[in-house]
């Protein structure tokens, strides 16, 4: 049993959609070589089944008893091998497959999280979903064609030396039909993959609508507004529907021409043989011959066709692999090194001193959303650590020293005990410290197995106010040397807001804290407050301070307290 996914995926090549297909092949060129090599041996044998049975049944017709037996060992030694090749064939057509879907489900994972924050601004939320949904899949059908597809050239080739040296009329008449076949099945691929791309477009569309409304749902319940949106997405979806039906229709033509074509060439075939066989010019034996191989070579050749489909098909699922493979991350990291110390953003002025729980509320909360994202080097800007600035530290490092938690972080599907120990290095006194300290005890006391009990993907047995105390407490659990948090206590009510804002303090004392937020329950227990209007500081001191002293600062955070 080999084992799949590979460790280390490899270093993709980027350049094209054929660059990268190539590169595939070449990471798994063993088995793909091995598979071919079963396919050639696998079609062959079915090819020399019908020139054995012609020469059996000419032995009969002579009356030839030992070559007759000959003959029906030679069939029947030809059905255990294609049998055995078919076994292994598909064998390795199959993990060949695996290989190439997974290889690609590594790199562009890999690639994702390098991408980070990237990756939404550049790419919507159904083009991610639809690589890994079906794009995935086309790279290792292109992958698993590959050897049939080989073997089927082969076979051709075989077949028609055969053919032309038993009757040239004969051997011609299926040499350039069966090719006049193909070009005639071949127009209605280009609008078969036309509309196939369109249905793909469609379904990404209509894959971010529903991504964007289960994200909004409360929102949108709130607002009334959930009624506009579903039937918006109906539409859509009614939109994906039709364009499902065209592809459909194209790909029935499609079926339809695959049989009626050939058949034509086999009644062609058929009756030009049998009129050679009453001239005497060719055997009995071998007009069955001549009409088995018309027969067998329908296959071969509608392998060619689907290989077609399936390389283009691939090419194109290929090319938006590649468009993720060739984005950068829109920061890029350094060599050098920080000891810590004060984190400023100098384009804003907002200071954050070690040590501290430090608040930021911003006139307008966009504001201070991206001061944040600044600190946290998930955008460019003009900020220091300690001495340095922060754009020459490694990205690595800086994601290790300095945490920003958003209400846009994702609870995933798994034991809730590995969702808050994001490092698996967490004890189990420091996880219970940090759902104290958020106020989530609760959601693990009312969870079946409670550390040990399965969260459902995104969280979706939990409330919205539920999720976000949860968010908190891995944040508290992973324990940065900077943390900076976003609007943490939006979801909860006033009473938990207060107790969290309380615990909060306690349990990020003597730690570098920031918190971007304009409720007066938390800005009251925090040692400093920074009021930002306009992008830039307007006031600093104490929250109680700023309501006596900064008019701005005060309607903000009363704006806050209504709210």
């Amino acid at each position: 049993m080999r084992s799949l996914p590979a460790a280390d995926p490899g270093v993709p090549d980027a350049r094209s959609p054929i660059a990268y297909l190539l590169w595939v092949a070449r990471m798994q060129r063993g088995p793909l070589l091995l598979g071919i090599g079963y396919a050639i041996l696998w079609w062959l044998a079915m090819a020399l089944v019908p020139a054995a049975m012609g020469n059996g049944i000419d032995a009969i017709t002579a009356k030839d008893l030992p070559a007759l037996v000959t003959w029906g060992a030679v069939v029947f030694a030809l059905g255990i091998t294609q049998a055995v090749m078919g076994i292994l064939r598909h064998r390795m057509a199959v993990y060949n497959w695996l290989a190439a879907a997974y290889r690609t489900v590594q790199v562009t994972v890999r690639q994702s999280t390098r991408l980070g924050a990237t990756l939404p601004k550049r790419m919507s939320t159904g083009e991610v979903v639809s690589v890994g949904n079906s794009d995935i899949a086309h790279i290792g059908n292109a992958m698993d064609i590959l050897l049939r597809g080989c073997g089927a050239v082969v076979a051709i080739a075989v077949v028609t030396v055969i053919l032309i040296d038993a009757s040239p009329q004969l051997g011609l008449m299926v040499l350039v039909g069966l090719p006049l076949v193909a070009v005639a099945v071949a127009p209605l691929l280009k609008p078969l993959h036309r509309r196939q791309n369109d249905h793909r477009d469609l379904q990404g569309d209509l894959a971010t609508r529903a991504a964007d409304i289960v994200t909004g749902l409360r929102v949108l319940r709130g607002i009334g507004g959930e009624r506009v949106f579903a039937d918006r997405y109906g539409a859509e979806s009614q939109r994906v529907r039709h364009a499902g039906v065209r592809v459909a229709s194209v790909e029935s033509m499609l079926e339809g021409a695959q049989v009626l074509l050939p058949g034509l060439l086999i009644a062609g075939v058929t009756w030009l043989g049998a009129t050679f066989a009453m001239r005497g010019e060719i055997t009995a034996g071998q007009l069955v011959a001549f009409y088995g191989y018309a027969v067998f070579l329908i296959a071969p050749v509608r392998t060619l066709t689907e290989a077609a489909d399936k390389l283009t098909k691939g090419h194109v699922a290929a090319r938006r692999v590649v468009r993720i493979l060739a984005l950068n991350p829109e920061v890029e990291g350094g060599t050098g090194r920080s000891e810590g110390g004060l984190l400023r953003d100098v384009t804003s002025g907002v200071a954050v001193r070690p040590g501290m729980l430090t608040a930021v509320a911003a006139a307008v909360p966009e504001e201070a959303v991206t001061i944040a994202d600044r600190l946290g080097r998930y955008s460019d800007g003009d900020v220091d650590f300690g001495d340095v600035a922060l754009d020459t530290l490694p990205i690595s490092e800086v994601r290790r020293r300095v945490l920003v938690a958003d209400n846009e972080a994702q609870l995933f599907a798994g034991v809730l005990r590995d969702e808050l120990d994001v490092t698996g290095r967490a004890s189990d006194e420091e996880i219970t410290r940090a759902l104290q300290a958020a106020c989530a005890t609760d959601i693990v006391e009312a969870l079946p197995g409670g550390l040990e009990g399965r969260v459902a993907e995104a969280g979706r047995e939990f409330s919205g106010g539920q999720q976000q105390r949860l968010r908190l407490a891995r944040a508290l659990t992973l324990d940065p040397e900077v943390l900076i948090l976003i609007e943490p206590t939006s979801a909860v009510d006033a009473h938990s807001e207060a107790r969290i804002a309380d615990r909060l303090a306690k349990a990020r004392a003597g730690k570098t804290t920031l918190v971007c937020t304009t409720s007066p329950l938390v800005l009251d227990r925090t040692d400093h407050v920074i009021y930002v209007e306009g992008g830039v500081v307007r006031a600093q001191g104490t929250h109680r301070e700023l309501l006596a002293t900064h008019p701005g600062y005060t309607a903000v955070v009363t704006r806050g307290e209504e709210s």
